[in-house]
């Protein structure tokens, strides 16, 4: 069972507000959260971002965060506790395995691919060999 705590969920605003909208789009049966919560937390981020109400048809409801700042960041992130707390959760679970991507990314997702790269960098960046240990 996959699962995700909502207080504290290990991941960077960005990963997070991704994962939770991704989440909250998806045609997952088994997400703990009910459909009308998940519609909740996607109408009132959708605020946040746009005058316009939020789209009806599923292929359009899908946030652009590329050009969004720390403080938008911020402002997402409360909002999905926040809503997920006035209903109860405080982490989301759900049973899917992990699946390879279906498609390529697209030219303008690519920069924000990147983004994401950057902020998890692979662990033997963070501790290269012992061997590799400068000289004097």
């Amino acid at each position: 069972m996959q699962q995700l705590d909502l207080c504290n969920p290990d991941l960077p605003d960005l990963q997070f507000v991704l994962m939770v909208i991704a989440l909250c789009t998806s045609d997952l049966e088994t997400l703990n959260a009910p459909v009308s919560v998940r519609e909740t937390v996607f109408n009132r981020c959708w605020a946040l971002l746009h005058e316009s109400p939020p789209p009806v048809s599923k292929k359009e409801r899908v946030l652009d965060l590329m050009h969004s700042d720390e403080t938008t960041l911020e402002a997402l992130v409360h909002v999905i506790r926040q809503t997920f707390e006035e209903h109860g959760f405080v982490k989301l679970t759900w049973e899917h395995s992990p699946s390879d991507p279906t498609r390529e990314s697209t030219p303008e997702a690519r920069p924000l691919v990147e983004r994401l790269q950057q902020w998890d960098p692979p662990s033997d960046k963070l501790n290269p060999p012992s061997s590799s240990k400068p000289t004097s």
